[in-house]
This record gives C-alpha cells, sequence and structure tokens, in this order.
C-alpha cells in the first residue's frame, strides 16, 4: 500500500515533529508543515481553524458521502528523558502521547488516497486538530465549521495504544473511553481554635466526609453493568497545628463510561455536596473547571472499520474489544455527538506508557494506521 520512500519520508516528518514538540492552540509550526504536505499533494488547505487547526479537502465532483478522518497536533509540558536522535529540542515539551505518529500517519494516508481520487466519489475532510491535551480543540474546530458545508456524514480517527502488540487494530464498539469532568470544590466553614471545635466549622471535616460519600455515588448510584470512578486529586486546606482552618479546596475527577453513568456521577455531585455541608453549617462554590463526554463509538461504524480493515489487509491482527481499554478522555467525543464514526485503536507495543517521559511512537504501525484510513476511503467512497 506504501512504497519505501513514502515511509522514509513520512518517518522523518514524524520525528522531525517530534524534535519540535508545541502544546495547544501553539501548534504554528506543525500547522505550516501540514499545511505544506497537504497543498503539495492537491488537497484544498484551510488554515487557523481554532487558532491554529488545518483541514484539507478533497472534492472528488462525484457525489457520495462526506467522510471526515482526524489527528491531533498539540504536545505535553513534559520534560523528555529519551536521549535518541530526534529527541525534543523544546526543553520543558514533548510529544508523550503520540499526536506526532497521528498526525504522520494521517498525512502518509493522504498522499494515497489523492493518488486514488479518480477512483472515488464523494468529499474527504482531512482534520489537524490543535489542543486535544486540556484545550477541547475539537469542541472548537467543531465550532468553526469543520462538520458543515458539506455535511460530515461520518468520522473516524486513531490512537495509539502501548500494551498492546505492534500493529494490533482493534475497536470497541459502544461506549470506548471515559468522559472526563473536573470540579473545584470550595468548602466555607468556620476557623476557630483546635480546643473548640464547637465554635467552629471544620471544613476538613465537612471535606473528608464528601470524599466518603463520593463513593456511594460510584457503588450505590451508578449501574454496576456500566463504567464510572471518582477521584479527589487534590485537597488543601490549613496549616497550623491547633487551628481549625475557615476554608478548604478539593478538586475532584469523574470518569464515566456512557451518558447514563455519567449522570449518576455528576448528575448527583452538587446535590450530595449542598447535603453535607448543610448538615454541618457550610457553605460551598461548586465549579466545573473540564469537560469531554464518554467517547461513543457507533455500533455500525465500528463494525464497518474492522470490515475494510480487513478487507484489504492493513494488519494480521485485527480484533474487535468487548472491554474498554481505557477509561483515559479523548475529546473525539465531541465530533461523535454531532455525527456517527469511529475512533479506533492500534497497538504500539511495549513502549513506555502516554504521558510518560520515556514514551516513543512506533514508526513501524505509521503503515498500519495510515492503512486503516486509506481502507476507509476506498471503501466508504468508491463509486456507486
Amino acid at each position: 500500500m506504501f512504497n519505501d520512500r513514502q515511509l522514509e519520508t513520512i518517518t522523518e516528518l514524524r520525528r522531525d515533529l517530534h524534535r519540535h514538540p508545541e502544546l495547544k492552540f501553539e501548534e504554528t509550526r506543525t500547522a505550516d508543515i501540514v499545511a505544506e504536505h497537504l497543498q503539495k499533494l492537491g488537497y484544498k488547505v484551510t488554515k487557523n481553524i481554532a487558532q491554529t487547526g488545518v483541514m484539507g479537502e478533497l472534492d472528488t465532483g462525484r457525489e457520495g458521502p462526506v467522510i471526515a478522518f482526524r489527528a491531533d497536533m498539540d504536545a505535553l509540558p513534559i520534560h523528555e528523558a529519551n536521549t535518541f536522535a530526534h529527541e525534543s529540542r523544546n526543553a520543558g515539551l514533548m510529544h508523550a502521547c503520540g499526536h506526532d505518529g497521528h498526525t504522520a500517519a494521517l498525512l502518509l494516508a493522504a498522499e494515497t488516497i489523492m493518488a486514488q481520487r479518480d477512483s472515488l466519489s464523494g468529499h474527504l475532510k482531512l482534520i489537524f486538530q490543535p489542543a486535544e491535551e486540556g484545550g477541547n480543540g475539537a469542541a472548537r474546530m467543531i465550532e468553526e465549521g469543520v462538520l458543515d458545508n458539506p455535511r460530515v456524514s461520518a468520522i473516524f480517527g486513531y490512537h495509539n495504544r502501548p500494551g498492546f502488540p505492534a500493529g494490533q487494530v482493534f475497536v470497541k464498539p459502544g461506549p470506548a473511553m471515559g468522559g472526563n469532568d473536573t470540579f473545584r470544590l470550595k468548602i466555607s466553614g468556620r476557623s476557630g481554635h483546635a480546643a473548640m471545635p464547637h465554635l467552629a466549622v471544620d471544613p476538613i471535616y465537612v471535606g473528608a466526609s464528601i470524599v466518603q460519600q463520593l463513593q456511594g455515588l460510584v457503588g450505590r448510584h451508578k449501574s454496576p453493568l456500566e463504567a464510572g470512578v471518582i477521584t479527589v486529586a487534590a485537597f488543601h486546606a490549613g496549616d497550623a497545628a491547633n487551628v481549625i482552618p475557615g476554608d478548604a479546596e478539593l478538586v475532584v475527577n469523574i470518569r464515566s463510561d456512557r451518558p447514563s453513568s455519567r449522570d449518576a456521577l455528576v448528575g448527583k455531585l452538587e446535590a450530595l455536596v449542598n447535603g453535607v455541608c448543610a448538615a454541618h453549617g457550610a457553605t460551598f462554590r461548586l465549579e466545573h473547571e473540564h469537560q469531554i463526554p464518554p467517547l461513543v463509538n457507533d455500533i455500525f461504524w465500528a463494525e464497518r472499520v474492522l470490515e475494510l480493515s480487513r478487507t484489504c489487509e492493513v494488519s494480521n491482527d485485527i480484533q474487535q474489544l468487548d472491554y474498554m481499554p481505557t477509561m483515559g478522555a479523548e475529546d473525539f467525543a465531541f465530533y461523535l455527538q454531532e455525527v456517527p464514526g469511529c475512533f479506533f485503536f492500534v497497538g504500539n507495543g511495549d513502549s513506555a506508557y502516554l504521558h510518560n517521559e520515556h514514551y516513543d511512537f512506533n514508526d513501524h504501525i505509521l503503515p498500519i494506521a495510515g492503512g486503516v484510513f486509506v481502507a476507509l476511503a476506498k471503501g466508504l467512497m468508491k463509486p456507486e
């Protein structure tokens, strides 16, 4: 499907992106490289979508579906510990999640798809998105119209997965990645002397009660057949041994696998906090700082990804999972709330895990991931 020249070129491009990581909404160099590459291939290119996003379009001129493929471009604020030739040259920044590989794989596919344009029908959009890491770049791209004019009928993307065999393609129909809701809770009590707690309202005691009660939402309000977890990631209060502080602050992170589990956890959070605080005479302020919905693959399109990947023999190991491979969040979920589609996975082998200072994308899976995109284009955009 790809020749040696293509693989050598795209591998060097991927490693170049790894050497020059850029944070969310700062991916200017990466965007310029992507745009130039797409323009040379003959795509209609739109830049500066959602600040640094890029979209390449292929209109075949023949009636057919409107298909979108997406890759993310941003890096993380992690100091790289690798010492290979393509290690990060930007201090404190690193492609520790493989977005350099996601971008490269879609650019690899873009070349082969363009070369086969005369055998395709419909319209293809290649979406290169900024700010997947904590910036909800997908939501911004949607707001700025990447799914419209013409309206996308199905969208596809992927993520590499360390710990799975290198090159294994796998798909989870239905819930496939967790939603992420992060809250900051400030509890206001009444400060006092540690020897006279009856004259104070202790926000630490109230906060500790809330921490305990939160697990009741997981164990007694969410269905045991659905997935979800609540983590109190921070708890700050007080600094003196003989003082009950006036305030406490907690950071609460909620993961859920589908809208119903999210409703059971997020939907009852404020009522629980209000009840505990009221019982002890405290007040509170609850701020919703960040939200990504659960990623739910359309069952029909998940089956099509598996079918077309097998038909085109992009990998000798293609699997359908019956369990969620991760509760980690992915803002591709925003696209799937708007149009049907599928987010698939490609095994990265025994590399360090994602967001780790020793992680690196496995270049050997570039033709696998790129091949799935080509298989989808050929299978879904073939003339009637």
